[in-house]
């Protein structure tokens, strides 16, 4: 009995496996199938427009990295530093549980809950408008308990030897997270991150009341952060890959609705899925630099 109930138990969590690779395949297969065609040196490099066909998504594509480098810069030092707080300085009592319990409440927002939080703090109450930097505020807000939990887990995950060992040759307890947790764990916390941002990049729910449904056409000749159509200013609107897709699909009105929204989408799956096998080579990579392991020549 006891091997019957192992073998169903084996085939159901097979199939279970077997389904969800073929979901995947299967959205990869259609997105790819229907927008790799669209995509062309000519739709990368060219400015999106309202309503004549023939648009690109350049604009949008700057955007969306844009968003991305301003929220990494901001999110991860943050998280960082709330990841090295609980896993080596906080105590285990009340506080530590009830800042566990926020972290966790936070990861399960929903991202729209986090746009309408951005929409009243940052555009109406600071007053900035639809903007990159309440955009990027937003999804700091987001995608701060992930690099928190990562950071935590990877510094948690270094063998408690080489710690006291940092210690018992006299270094100070930071001394010891700088110089010996930090690289220890920087594999971890950086595959962490780097994931955390194709998470960012395909966002769109929470972009939609912070950053704006509309872009300029930006002057990539002008790189004054201050000016209205420069690509560094971070107080424009700024509509993402992702908001445009669905910007597109509801409202636009050129004759190439499809054509626009199919490449773009294909464009943003690639870049993603680079994200994703980027950070596992980089993190392995760093990994066996760091272990040694590439180094038997």
């Amino acid at each position: 009995m006891a091997r019957v109930t192992d073998r169903i138990a084996t085939i159901m969590m097979t199939l279970c496996v077997v389904l969800m690779i073929a979901i995947l395949f299967s959205l990869l297969g259609y997105i790819f199938y229907n927008g790799l065609a669209d995509i062309s040196w000519h739709f990368l490099t060219t400015h999106s427009s309202s309503y004549l066909a023939g648009g690109g998504i350049v604009d949008q594509l700057w955007n969306s990295f844009y968003l991305l480098i301003l929220t990494l810069v901001i999110s991860t030092p943050l998280g960082v530093s709330g990841g090295i707080y609980l896993a080596e300085y906080a105590s285990q009592g009340k506080v530590t549980a009830i800042i566990r319990t926020c972290v966790e409440v936070l990861s399960s927002l929903p991202s729209i809950v986090v746009g309408l939080f951005g929409l009243l703090i940052f555009v109406d109450l600071f007053h900035w408008g639809f903007s990159i930097l309440a955009g990027a505020l937003a999804l700091t807000v987001f995608n701060l308990p992930v690099i928190v939990r990562v950071s935590e887990d990877a510094i948690r995950a270094v063998p408690q030897s080489q710690k006291e060992a940092g210690l018992a040759l006299g270094l100070t307890k930071w001394q010891t997270i700088r110089t010996i947790l930090l690289p220890s764990a920087f594999p971890g916390i950086l595959t962490g991150v780097i994931l955390s941002a194709g998470r960012i990049f395909g966002e769109s729910a929470a972009l939609l009341f912070t950053a704006g449904l509309s872009s300029p056409k930006l002057m990539f000749t002008d790189w004054n952060p201050s000016s209205p159509l420069s690509p560094l200013n971070p107080m424009r609107s700024a509509e993402t890959l992702s908001v445009h897709i669905w910007a597109v699909k509801q409202q636009g009105i050129m004759p190439d609705i499809n054509q626009i929204a199919n490449g773009a989408s294909a464009v943003l799956v690639i870049i993603v899925l680079i994200f994703n096998f980027g950070a596992r080579f980089v993190g392995s990579v760093i990994h066996k630099r760091m272990s040694g392991k590439n180094s038997r020549a």
